[in-house]
């Protein structure tokens, strides 16, 4: 069976947080409706995985360093393709599906003219960019599903949108980088979805790498990987309870960078941007700010450089000195930005308190969603199961908990 052949697929049980056989469930499972909604079999299959981030939160729009890990869960996208200009899509997972016409993307509606489902304008937006890109994009059938839990802040969007750029990429024969097809991804959710994200959701899950994480520059997009140590586990702790007020509140700490870099810039004509400015020029100038600005923009101006040098200890294998980095910035954010919340301090506290823990923080936007640590991986199980019990006698919610490893990008991973 075409499942078999996908890379990593017998060792999912060491490596995954989905055990082998839900893994096969979830091939089975699209294979089985790709028959049923199709008939025949799929050319082949795409892996796209999500990400999270454990380092360098809200320094992206501050042009500052991210140090994401893309992670063992993933998109999976069965493809074959058709000659009409139509992409007709099932998507089991919600229980619904999609037919559109490449030719008319723009107006975002299915075959039928009703609108597109929200869902569905990921895929119609990924084609929309590359068209316009003057790459090949022919029709296809597809169906896909995840196990990227939706709502966590672990990039389910952004894995969607690199599953199917890969497979348009396999199907016209072109070739761009997983720079290029981040980019190409995130125009399409800026531009035709309408989210305002920046890079690093598309880059972790085009660029990921096995055992390592990736520090990008979001100014030059530059970046590297770096070696995750031996014996390390990642572990996402999704406390369930759901962003409130994080649009305007993210608008807010967005405004508030940009205040701080036009009252700095007086002083710093060299400042573009917050990643600009040392922690040494801040503390000779934060008497320019209003306390509220300050507190913002020291968060920024100490995350940056927390960052870059975090990323050096885990070149130095120095994994006790980034979970430090990880502790403070859990910190920084709900005592400066202050886009926690009581039950991601709940989660990141019960975390750090258990053994094995090298440092914990949350992680995404804030005001809800997950929290990540690293854990030693002797201890992953009983680290697990010790975090929900803590987290819901605190918290009163029951989490979902899953520990993960750095896994490749995404990519071909079977075929017919």
């Amino acid at each position: 069976m075409l499942w078999r052949s996908i890379p990593h697929y017998e060792s999912v049980t060491i490596r995954a947080p989905c055990p082998f056989g839900q893994l096969k469930m979830i091939l089975d499972s699209i294979l089985s409706h790709f028959r049923e909604s199709f008939g025949g079999e799929p050319d082949f299959v795409v892996r796209s995985p999500g990400r999270v981030n454990l380092l360098g939160e809200h320094v992206d729009y501050n042009d500052g360093w991210v140090l994401p890990v893309a992670i063992d869960r993933a998109v999976y996208l069965a493809v074959r393709q058709c000659d009409s200009p139509l992409v007709s899509l099932n998507a089991p997972d919600m229980n619904d599906g999609a037919t559109f016409r490449l030719t008319e993307t723009a107006q975002k509606k299915n075959v039928n003219g009703h609108p597109l489902p929200d869902w569905a304008r990921y895929p119609a937006g990924v084609a929309h960019v590359l068209r316009e890109a003057g790459l090949a994009v022919t029709g296809m059938d597809a169906v896909f599903a995840s196990d990227v839990p939706v709502g966590a802040g672990l990039s389910s969007s952004a894995a969607v949108e690199l599953a199917f750029a890969v497979a348009w990429r396999e199907l016209g024969g072109w070739q761009k980088s997983g720079m290029e097809l981040a980019q190409l991804c995130q125009r399409a959710e800026n531009q035709y979805v309408g989210v305002n994200c920046g890079i690093m959701d598309q880059f972790a899950c085009a660029n990921g790498q096995a055992d390592r994480a990736l520090i990008l520059d979001c100014r030059t997009l530059d970046w590297q990987s770096v070696p995750l140590p031996p014996g390390v586990a990642i572990v996402i702790a999704d406390t369930t309870k759901r962003r409130e007020l994080g649009k305007s509140e993210y608008n807010n700490r967005r405004a508030a960078c940009e205040e701080a870099v036009r009252a700095l810039a007086a002083v710093l004509p060299n400042v573009r941007a917050l990643r600009d400015v040392s922690e040494a020029d801040f503390e000779r100038h934060a008497d320019l700010l209003d306390p509220v600005t300050a507190k913002r923009a020291r968060h920024v101006v100490e995350e940056c450089e927390r960052t870059v040098k975090a990323a050096e200890s885990l070149r130095r294998g120095d994994v006790a000195a980034f979970g430090v980095a990880m502790n403070e910035s859990h910190r920084t954010l709900r005592d400066l930005y202050e886009v926690s919340c009581a039950e991601l301090d709940a989660m990141v506290s019960a975390a750090q308190s258990l053994d094995g823990c090298y440092g914990a923080r949350l992680t995404g936007a804030g005001f809800g969603g997950c929290a990540v640590a690293l854990a030693d991986s002797a201890v992953a199980d009983s680290f697990k199961r010790d975090l929900a019990k803590r987290y819901e006698a605190a918290a009163g919610l029951k989490p979902e908990i899953y520990v993960c490893k750095a896994s490749e990008g995404a990519e071909v991973a079977g075929r017919g």
